[in-house]
């Protein structure tokens, strides 16, 4: 393959082809997020971030069964720094899903009325805001007293900046919520800096000699995240309000009319604001705000469009990481022109290597940016990209941009094309180019010093074991001083090093206190749910959805090695085999499971094939070594309902709610939902015009269930 796949059309991609870019996607994606997110170093602009998530979407949604789930499609903010108490949110707060263009704005209208019914000439409103370019913050009120603020975090819990928040005006949070509001009531919204008071800020910086801050977004959220609120008191911080998570009681049956309550009670909405009956009014106040969008006070970076009504919100729910009832319409990239200096070499934790564009510093929309990712080597061929090259870079945020092209009349008369190195630099052992591949792989395994260190960080991550104070900067540490090269060695790392603590103090630079709290936050982690093992183990394609409807399937660790050790066995025996049931039965039934198909069922045989990743699991939970406890994921809420624990196939047409919906309701009430039919198979239940999976569950003798029948026994739960 000479072409980068990349550049062609997602149809035209085979399946070795999609399975290959989507593995690179997700090494790739994976290190930004903890540039971003761990060491608030960003490699990364928001438009090539956004291309990257939007072109694995759209590889998903082309070849369902390779989907990755632990692609940032999957994921929500960051975790809780150090220093913060946390907060969990009675009510996740995720991210919005991303248009970029009509097209993309066309496409979620047609869903929402998809997925609803809704006829074209059926009314369906839409509000549309400004998305505010600052930092997530949600406030907690009891009894119409704030009580508590705070971060989105990785969504599930975030920071505790309930004393920070208290320092900003009532006019912009009300400190108290006058009679009619709700008992319980989280507001949530955006903290936010004003251009202007960010200049003054900069001003003031500038004539004590200090460093100038680069955005009104990240110098907000610095702020906000201030461990010294004297210090978020002495800045102009701002916020806006316009949605809300828990609630003892609703207080509108819009999104609009909700808005209004808002601003009743106190809160400062994002402005300007429209509600939209049509596609083409979402599109003029889109346009509206590009063309506006300089002489606004603040920073905006797009406009987010909400389904009015709040039935059907609560209807369409959520998907992954996002609601399925709104999305954000990005701004269109900023471009800047720069040198490229040279061209380095990153190392991913699968041994992917992925090459660096280190640029002359250039200013893109404010924002100095040095670096960017080249993807792989085809992409560098593509763009015939050159060291010594001037390069036209492009970003949509305050991060570093991709380089979409080359000025060929600027090119010096020396640049050669650049070769990929065939021998990884961080071990120097072969890197291979597998047929069907895009990258180029190390294998040096766990004896190359990146590919152990970005392994080990995966695993102790915040979507995995989550040991707070053991992040990357410490694995790498910990692994350079050969205190921890393989997963058991960070169960064991107290008992090996107790006699030697003081040791322990001079190598690492810790205080003796930060080390305890590092063998109390591990100990701590010596019980974990299974979803979150599984995740943590890095097995490829194997994503936190993935991990979850792992775990929710098999039940128990045990019951899920004793399975995938079958099905490695069976697909050990039958290499060439091209149809799930011709591999076996514990594969085929592994291949049922909604989402998993070939691919990703051959990325978890082969992982279990290999003795030494048995090992890795025997010795973590072995009581003489790890000595964890692998628990199962809580029970659905609904595990009293008719289909709790049961597997549900959907085929056909369904015509009362959508297939959709129908899967949706299934999961809530605690319902298994497989993509094809197997032996395990509880209900099928058939639509109009089902086919070969209707045949197949005759064939079995499985229970069939018409669309009417599974909506009784749906109600039933």
């Amino acid at each position: 393959m000479t072409a980068d796949t990349r550049e062609r059309p997602v149809d035209q991609l085979t399946e070795a082809e999609a399975a290959a870019e989507l593995a690179a996607l997700a090494d790739e994606i994976a290190a930004h997020d903890r540039a971003y997110h761990q060491a608030d170093a960003p490699t990364i602009s928001d438009a090539a971030y956004d291309a990257l998530r939007r072109r694995n979407a759209a590889i998903e949604v082309r070849f369902p069964a390779l989907k990755r789930d632990d692609s940032p499609s999957e994921r929500v903010g960051a975790p809780v720094a150090a220093g913060f108490g946390k907060i969990r949110h009675r009510v996740p707060m995720l991210s919005l899903g991303n248009a970029f263009d009509e097209d993309d704005v066309a496409d979620f209208t047609a869903r929402i009325r998809r997925f609803l019914l809704l006829k074209d000439e059926d009314p369906l409103a839409i509000v549309a805001e400004p998305k505010i370019d600052g930092l997530s913050c949600s406030l907690r009120y009891e009894d119409g007293v704030l009580v508590e603020a705070a971060t989105r975090g990785d969504g599930q819990q975030g920071e505790d900046v309930t004393a920070n928040i208290r320092t900003l005006p009532d006019t912009e949070v009300p400190k108290r919520l006058p009679a009619g509001a709700p008992s319980v009531l989280e507001v949530r919204g955006e903290v936010y800096m004003t251009r202007d008071d960010f200049a003054v800020l900069n001003a003031g910086r500038a004539e004590r000699g200090e460093p100038l801050y680069v955005n009104p977004r990240n110098t907000a959220a610095g702020s906000l995240r201030q461990l010294d609120p004297t210090v978020t008191a002495g800045r102009p911080l701002r916020f806006f309000g316009y949605t809300w998570g828990e609630t003892s009681a609703p207080f509108a049956e819009t999104q609009w009319n909700a808005r209004r309550r808002l601003a009743e009670w106190g809160f400062p909405l994002n402005e300007p604001a429209a509600r939209c009956e049509r596609p083409d009014d979402l599109l003029a106040h889109y346009r509206r705000l590009v063309a506006d969008r300089a002489t606004l006070p603040f920073d905006i970076d797009g406009v987010v469009y909400k389904v009015d009504r709040l039935d059907w919100q609560a209807r369409l729910g959520f998907v992954s990481r996002s609601p399925r009832w709104a999305v954000a319409h990005k701004f269109p990239p900023e471009q800047a022109q720069t040198l490229l200096k040279a061209i380095g070499i990153q190392v991913g934790r699968t041994g992917a290597l992925t090459p660096v564009a280190l640029l002359e510093p250039v200013t893109v929309g404010g924002v100095v940016v040095a670096r960017a990712t080249l993807h792989n080597e085809d992409e560098i061929a593509r763009k015939d990209v050159r060291v010594g090259d001037t390069v036209t870079v492009q970003r949509a945020g305050d991060v570093i941009p991709q380089i979409v092209g080359v000025d060929l009349d600027r090119r010096p008369a020396d640049a050669e094309p650049f070769v990929v190195p065939e021998r990884c630099p961080e071990c120097g052992s072969l890197a291979i180019r597998e047929a069907g591949e895009v990258v180029r792989r190390c294998t040096g395994g766990l004896i190359c010093p990146a590919q152990a260190v970005e392994r080990l960080a995966h695993f102790v991550s915040r979507d995995a074991f989550d040991i707070e104070g053991l992040g990357y900067k410490q694995i790498k540490l910990f692994f350079e001083t050969g205190r921890v090269t393989r997963p058991v060695d960070i169960f064991t790392l107290e008992r090996r090093e107790e006699r030697r603590l003081d040791k322990l103090v001079n190598v690492t630079g810790f205080g003796r206190k930060s080390v305890e709290n590092l063998f109390a936050a591990i100990a701590a982690r010596r019980t974990i749910p299974l979803d979150r093992f599984i995740y943590a183990l890095g097995i490829r394609q194997v994503g936190q959805a993935t991990a979850r409807l792992l775990a929710r399937h098999y039940g128990s660790l045990g019951a899920w090695q004793a399975a995938m050790a079958a099905a490695a066995a069976e697909r050990t025996a039958h290499p060439e085999a091209t149809k799930p049931a011709e591999v076996g039965e514990t594969y085929d039934a592994l291949c049922a499971i909604e989402s998993i198909g070939l691919a990703m069922a051959d990325d978890l045989t082969s992982f279990f094939a290999e003795p030494h990743n048995r090992e890795v699991i025997a010795d973590l939970i072995d009581p003489a070594q790890g000595g964890l406890t692998v628990t199962d994921v809580a029970a659905p809420q609904a595990a009293d309902s008719a289909v709790a624990g049961k597997t549900i196939v959907f085929t056909g047409t369904m015509e009362a709610m959508g297939r959709a919906e129908a899967k949706a309701r299934a999961e809530a009430l605690g319902a298994k939902v497989a993509g094809s039919v197997s032996k395990k198979t509880d209900y099928v239940v058939v639509g109009a015009d089902a086919g070969s999976k209707e045949k197949k569950a005759r064939e079995l003798g499985l229970a069939i269930l018409t669309e009417q029948e599974w909506l009784d026994l749906a109600g039933s739960g």
